[in-house]
């Protein structure tokens, strides 16, 4: 090969290998904005109060007396940010009745809860108890009750740095028109 073509493939490699601009110009601003603002609304998502970020436990319930906190004396042990004796859930069927541990501060709806009866979250307003950043609420699942814990001071939420994307790409932009489904 002589230096010319050498010369000439040279050049032609590097002016390939740049990146390519007419893409980028393909882009409409609105379609950016579009993209970026649904992924700004996912991390929204994530980390808000009832986000998947600040879930820390999951505990099902027996049938009776279900003392919680973070000593490893009661039934169901929460993280140990919690107090040791946080209180007790009473099960009785699909009824299931809080009680909490003298001096302790649990609140709900911004009061302060000594002895309540819960409402699971398929009741679509579910009773949610606090102390300070810790939250929990009673889900069922099937035939189980359990309570769900969150942190709204996570480890999860504090380090997370975002979810890895790709660039945006007008070639994976696809046009389309919905047409709903008619049920029979």
């Amino acid at each position: 090969m002589n230096s010319k073509t050498l010369v000439f493939v040279l050049i032609m490699a590097f002016l390939f290998s740049c990146n390519n601009k007419e893409e980028e110009i393909l882009i409409s601003p609105e379609y950016k904005k579009e993209i970026n603002d649904w992924h700004q609304k996912r991390i929204d998502n994530l980390k808000k109060e009832t986000g998947w970020l600040n879930l820390v436990g999951l505990y099902w319930l027996d049938e009776g007396e279900n003392t919680f906190g973070s000593s490893d004396k009661n039934k169901i042990i929460f993280p140990s940010k919690a107090p040791e004796k946080l209180g007790n859930f009473i099960k009785n069927d699909s009824t299931i009745i809080f009680i909490s541990e003298n001096n302790v501060p649990v609140l709900s709806n911004g009061e302060k809860a000594t002895k309540i009866e819960m409402k699971a979250d398929i009741s679509g307003e579910p009773t949610i108890l606090e102390n300070e950043s810790l939250r929990w609420f009673i889900i069922k699942r099937g035939e189980k009750y359990g309570i769900r814990l969150r942190d709204l001071e996570a480890e999860l939420i504090k380090n997370f740095e975002g979810i890895e994307r790709f660039p945006i790409n007008p070639k994976w932009k696809i046009n389309a028109k919905f047409i709903p489904y008619d049920k029979p």
